[in-house]
């Protein structure tokens, strides 16, 4: 006999309760609603609604697939950033609501600008670059990341969104595959990986077991694209164009110590809702 909505929430609640998984109901939950294609309302009003074996079966296996402490967001293959929601698979890292302070300041900095051209340096899952020209019809993108399987993912969220047109996706360690000579950007925008290599053990591990540790360190205290962003970033900039990136929340005096007054002007470090510094904004002179 199969079980009900109620019922098969509770079994998979027992099981990620057990495997230490907090708030193990609101994930059975979650679980079970994209599961079924639906919203979490539904499962409120048809809780006494038998599965069918095919669901029941997916939703056990879902289950224990989190348990092990795969994130949600793989399991179900999607993550919602900035209103949109996007595929993800464990060869992107998974957008975190922090990072659209990026794309809500890069969409500051862009107000008065016609027909921007912006170049997102790591872009995973594409999920800065699709959501600067969902919200940006006149804007061009070059986005590019080193892992051409990364670069699918983005490819396949811009369709979705339908603005893969206006995005052109480069395989590319930071700028080597880019000419200087031919462009010029308004803004450079990225979430580089900024973990440091002694805080890797300490993540979560929903985070240091399965989410790609190149887009998480880049090895020693974490800099390393940050440093090459700074030196690089200049040589692609129109004049006036700008500089933005994420950090971590211990970083903020240590990068300001690495921006040359001789190239940048240090506009603004803004805080997240959590009043964490966390995007860095900076001003080629």
């Amino acid at each position: 006999m199969s079980l009900t909505i109620a019922g098969a929430i509770a079994e998979a609640a027992r099981v990620l309760r057990a495997a230490g998984v907090n708030e193990a109901r609101r994930e059975a939950g979650t679980l079970i609603a994209r599961a079924l294609g639906r919203d979490r309302a539904y499962l409120i009003t048809h809780d006494d609604e038998p599965l069918t074996p095919e669901c029941l079966a997916l939703l056990r296996e879902w289950a224990r697939r989190r348990a092990r402490g795969e994130p949600l967001q793989y399991i179900a293959g999607r993550q919602e950033f900035y209103g949109l929601e996007f595929t993800v698979t464990p060869d992107v890292l998974i957008p975190r609501p922090e990072t659209e302070l990026l794309v809500e300041t890069a969409l500051e900095l862009l107000q008065g600008t016609n027909a921007p051209c912006v170049c997102d340096v790591g872009t995973g899952s594409g999920c800065i670059a699709v959501a600067l020209l969902h919200e940006r019809k006149d804007a061009r993108t070059i986005a590019v990341d080193l892992s051409p399987v990364a670069l699918c993912v983005a490819a396949r969220n811009a369709a979705r969104h339908g603005v893969r047109e206006r995005l052109a996706l480069v395989a590319s360690d930071c700028f080597d595959a880019l000419d200087p000579a031919a462009a010029r950007f308004h803004l450079v925008v990225s979430n580089p990986p900024y973990i440091a290599e002694i805080d890797m053990p300490g993540l979560q591990r929903e985070v240091r077991d399965y989410e790609p540790r190149a887009a998480l360190t880049p090895g020693g205290d974490g800099l390393a694209i940050v440093r090459r962003l700074l030196a690089e970033t200049p040589s692609f900039l129109a004049p006036g164009g700008r500089l933005l990136f994420e950090i971590g929340h211990d970083q903020s005096e240590r990068i300001a110590g690495c921006v040359d007054p001789r190239i940048w002007n240090l506009l603004d470090i803004r805080e997240d809702l959590q009043g964490i510094p966390r995007v860095v904004v900076l001003g080629k002179r």
